[in-house]
């Protein structure tokens, strides 16, 4: 049985905002004492959306890398730009060499730090938490405050994150020939299974 957490995402306006949230699954819940550390993932799932008048751009990566401490309740996540894969090639082409400049700025990143983690609540039912942290995208870094959700099922870390960015607030420059193509807010979402890291490395 699935029984989702889900959290409320505000409107887009403001340039950056996030949301996560989580699925709780069925099944064994980690113990505090192994619950309290360092969880990893090198596979996780990401996709952008954009939508306008004229056309809708989505894209997807499966190559999201996050580590998550939860002694500390420090947090970070990198996607390589180059990774996520369009429908047409030509549009995959035009967002890594005009839009997002892939070779000069390769990663998108966000490190940061959960600033209320009960590990009580998380253990039990999951924990809806706050976020701080910073965000860089196209070599330009932003300060976020993010709320959120995470939770365990079978000794994984289960994450779904979303957030909505303004690609202008990250000197992302859209020709003027195709400006009316590409939204002014891209939504993004992310999907975790993270895995504790004294089991990764048993493997």
């Amino acid at each position: 049985m699935i029984k989702p957490l889900l959290l409320k995402v505000p409107g887009t306006r403001t340039a950056a905002r996030w949301g996560l949230a989580v699925l709780l699954l069925s099944g064994a819940l980690a113990t505090p004492a192994r619950a309290q550390g360092k969880y990893l993932t090198q596979e996780g799932a990401a996709s952008f959306f954009s939508t306008s008048i004229i056309e809708d751009i989505e894209a997807t990566t499966k190559q999201v890398s996050a580590v998550f401490d939860l002694h500390s309740g420090q947090l970070a996540f990198s996607i390589p730009v180059k990774s996520f894969a369009f429908k047409r090639t030509l549009m995959q082409e035009h967002f890594n060499e005009n839009y997002m400049e892939s070779d000069k700025y390769p990663k998108a990143t966000f490190r940061g730090r959960i600033v209320d983690l009960d590990m009580g609540k998380l253990l039990k039912d999951g924990q809806r938490v706050s976020v701080e942290g910073d965000i860089t995208i196209h070599g330009v870094t932003r300060r976020l405050t993010v709320p959120g959700a995470l939770a365990f099922s079978q000794g994984s870390l289960l994450v779904n994150a979303y957030f909505s960015i303004s690609p202008a607030d990250y000197g992302i420059e859209i020709p003027r020939l195709v400006r009316e193509n590409i939204a002014k807010i891209v939504g993004i979402k992310v999907s975790l299974i993270c895995e504790p890291v004294s089991q990764l490395s048993a493997k």
